[in-house]
């Protein structure tokens, strides 16, 4: 098994993941598309907090399934809690130290299209509306 140890920028938040890395993906929806990120979907069991988990601040919108974590020093987005899929983690990868994506391939997943429940939801977030 492969390990990956990661953190935020500031090193409040260290982490580990213990799984082999064979797919990278992108997020199309509105936050996705903010943050930037290049993720890895891991099961939970494979997610390790070293040190910080106080320093983690979550940001949740639409649904509140999906649970995005941020160092509340630095800002960094770290990895969150999937809606799609609440047993696993996107971890973003470009806190992992050291580790060379450029060989890993990377699939684009469609996020701009789930539905959005919110009861006050912003033009930005696209996304069929659930009735109001």
């Amino acid at each position: 098994m492969t390990s990956h140890p990661g953190s935020c920028h500031c090193g409040a938040v260290a982490f580990r993941i213990d799984f082999e890395i064979t797919e990278l993906t992108t997020c199309d929806c509105s936050l996705c598309v903010k943050k930037n990120a290049l993720m890895t979907k891991v099961p939970e069991s494979a997610l390790t907090i070293l040190k910080g988990e106080d320093a983690l601040t979550l940001y949740q919108w639409n649904t509140r399934r999906a649970k995005h974590y941020f160092c509340k020093h630095c800002g960094i987005y770290v990895f969150h809690r999937k809606r799609s899929q609440p047993d696993h983690f996107g971890v973003n990868i470009f806190c992992l130290d050291g580790f060379d994506a450029s060989k890993i391939p990377v699939r684009a997943t469609d996020g701009k299209d789930m539905s959005v429940t919110d009861p006050s939801p912003r033009a930005q977030w696209p996304g069929p509306r659930e009735s109001q």
